[in-house]
């Protein structure tokens, strides 16, 4: 199997997981605060990622790595939890699934600035078309209003873009899972006195799925989901396997439904179908590498 097919079938693993962090988000917000949620889960994920960096005995990065990891970490373990955290107080998950159908293009665009792709002329007329189709199904669904939380899911969605593009670069160099884990470890001075502060008095009182949604936050959607996410991006190249995440949307809307009793219908289903055969042409249109 060619590493570009590998990097596709990875890449639609990780949308899979990230898929269910909005309705997770959603559905935990009711019983604690978001800055505790935004932050929170990623104390808990530094915990896991440090065990692991022990246990084999990784080499500490380098001063030019740290840099970027530290980009990388105030793009997906500070700025998209936060942001993201935040606007799903006052948006359906599903809106927001809807305003993320631009982060394909958005990490794609960042891919080009830090990276060596330069993605040809069709595969960004597929990639536009991508997003067309979802902005398209955002305003047939009433979901294209705008809302002041917007503006949070805005700013998630460049961090998320500058976390995923730097951090599939630097994985090329550390490994995929280890830039997640160093990513987490860096952050940790600066998380863990804002999750203290807002830690709620009363976690007995929480009932199991409140505690499972926040697990999953920080286990998966914080972690785990990131190893197979950058080795994705390292091994299919980080413009094209980036156009797996026009899917996370529908993702998102089918968790919401499951989850939070959110309603699907055949339009949605019709658009599922046009958009993955989009992101099936756009695996195929040609992406030219530049040295540097």
């Amino acid at each position: 199997m060619k590493n570009d097919t590998k990097g596709m079938l990875l890449g639609l693993l990780g949308v899979g997981a990230f898929g269910l962090t909005l309705p997770a988000t959603k559905f935990v917000i009711p019983y604690l605060d978001p800055i505790f949620i935004g932050l929170g889960r990623a104390v808990l994920a530094t915990l896991v990622a440090a065990l692991l960096l022990l246990w084999f005995r990784q080499k500490i990065p380098g001063k030019r790595q740290i840099g970027r990891l530290v980009i990388v970490a105030l793009g997906v373990v500070i700025g998209f939890p936060v942001f993201s955290t935040w606007a799903m107080l006052h948006v359906p998950a599903s809106h927001g699934a809807v305003v993320f159908g631009v982060l394909p293009l958005a990490t794609a665009l960042v891919a080009v600035l830090v990276g060596n792709e330069r993605p040809s002329i069709a595969f960004w007329a597929v990639g536009f078309a991508g997003c067309l189709t979802v902005i398209t199904y955002a305003f047939l669904q009433g979901a294209g209003s705008f809302h002041l939380a917007d503006l949070a899911l805005v700013a998630a969605l460049v961090s998320a873009a500058i976390g995923y593009a730097v951090g599939a670069k630097l994985s090329n160099e550390l490994g995929g899972w280890q830039v997640i884990c160093w990513a987490l470890v860096l952050s940790f001075p600066v998380i863990i006195w804002p999750t203290i502060n807002h830690a709620p008095h009363t976690f007995p009182n929480l009932p199991a799925s409140a505690y499972a949604s926040f697990l999953y936050l920080a286990l998966i959607s914080q972690l785990l989901a990131f190893f197979v996410w950058y080795k994705a991006l390292a091994l299919g190249g980080i413009s094209r396997v980036s156009q797996t995440q026009l899917l996370q949307p529908f993702v998102t809307i089918l968790a919401s439904v499951l989850f939070l009793g959110e309603v699907i219908d055949i339009t949605t289903t019709a658009f599922v179908i046009i958009v993955g055969s989009l992101v099936w042409f756009g695996k195929r249109m040609p992406i030219n590498t530049v040295a540097r």
